[in-house]
């Protein structure tokens, strides 16, 4: 790979796994000033020539995701009227990817919005990792490659729970249906046959069961009551899902794994949002671990973490090399 073609930039989300992806591709990042005046407008200065180069801007959709979402736009912005040749928005933790559908009268589709905002910015591809919903990919009228965490997940599982092959795999609710079976007696037909289509994903890999639970809500972020769909007695069972925020569904979700008769309780989470009292809630709860990737940077010590650069380092290295990035969604790049 000829180094002089290819621009790796971050702005302020995530600067740790931008590092850890140029060093993996034994680059440095390349120069960027990143700031805000005293108005609180964002001012971007790119610090070294991009044109005819093909750039990879690294920006996760966290912590102060607007101002982020901002910094990543301006970037893709300075780069396309610097001249670059291509720019890609490498986005592990895409933004607003829940607000993807109008489910009540007068709703916003926002991340329909964030994928005009992106394309109208000058993006001209996207990567991103584990979006919360598939369908987001139709809201571009660019290539995306929505890589996926499950190969590293399943590595993690080898690698690191003692046991595990008496273990199930266990999805929370209709949000791990990327991974694991998940039921909702709200999908159409079509629906329903998508997520049995990937129901299986890690468990058939790992030659596990599976269980689901089905979780009903009274209102958003309050669970009413949780109903296990499978046998977990004296089984590990492990919790897969795509993003963790406040951490109330695996709570109640390790609990009633525990009251069926699970020996432990792991969860591994593509996102770890993390957001309020969610660290507490998991310390008070039965789960044994979580684990999250790094799509988000977090700082609590006692929680595991999968390292994805590998992954969108390669990404990055084929998409430059113009080879098929298909590989990636099924393996974990050593």
């Amino acid at each position: 790979m000829s180094s002089n073609s290819i621009k790796i930039f971050t702005g302020n989300s995530h600067p740790e796994l931008a590092k850890l992806v140029a060093s993996r591709m034994g680059m440095d990042l390349a120069k960027v000033m990143v700031m805000k005046y005293s108005n609180q407008e964002t001012a971007v200065t790119i610090g070294e020539s991009v044109r005819d180069e093909d750039v990879f801007i690294i920006q996760s959709g966290c912590g102060e995701i607007n101002d982020n979402l901002m910094e990543l736009l301006i970037m893709i912005n300075a780069c396309k009227t610097a001249s670059a040749r291509r720019i890609t928005a490498v986005i592990p933790c895409f933004p607003y990817a829940r607000q993807d559908k109008k489910d009540k009268s007068r709703a916003p589709i926002s991340a329909k919005l964030v994928a005009n905002m992106l394309t109208v910015s000058g993006a001209n591809h996207v990567i991103t990792m584990d979006l919360h919903a598939s369908q987001i990919q139709g809201f571009f009228n660019i290539p995306v490659d929505n890589l996926y965490c499950e190969p590293s997940m399943i590595k993690y599982i080898r690698e690191q729970i003692e046991n595990w092959r008496n273990a199930i795999i266990v999805s929370p609710d209709a949000g791990g249906a990327k991974r694991v079976t998940v039921w909702n007696f709200d999908d159409t037909p079509s629906k329903i046959a998508q997520l049995l289509d990937r129901a299986t994903s890690i468990a058939d890999r790992l030659n596990l069961d599976f269980a689901l639970i089905h979780k009903e809500r009274k209102k958003a972020n309050e669970v009413s009551r949780m109903v296990l769909v499978g046998e977990v007695t004296g089984k590990i069972a492990i919790l897969v899902d795509d993003m963790a925020d406040t951490c109330g569904t695996l709570g109640l979700a390790a609990k009633t794994l525990v009251e069926n008769g699970a020996t432990k309780v792991y969860a591994i989470v593509a996102h770890g949002i993390l957001s309020g009292k969610a660290i507490q809630v998991i310390n008070d709860s039965f789960i044994e671990k979580l684990v999250v990737t790094n799509t988000i940077p977090h700082e609590e010590k006692r929680i595991d973490t999968i390292d994805i650069s590998p992954t969108l380092a390669e990404a990055i290295r084929r998409t430059h090399n113009g080879e098929s990035v298909s590989y990636l969604f099924s393996h974990a790049p050593e």
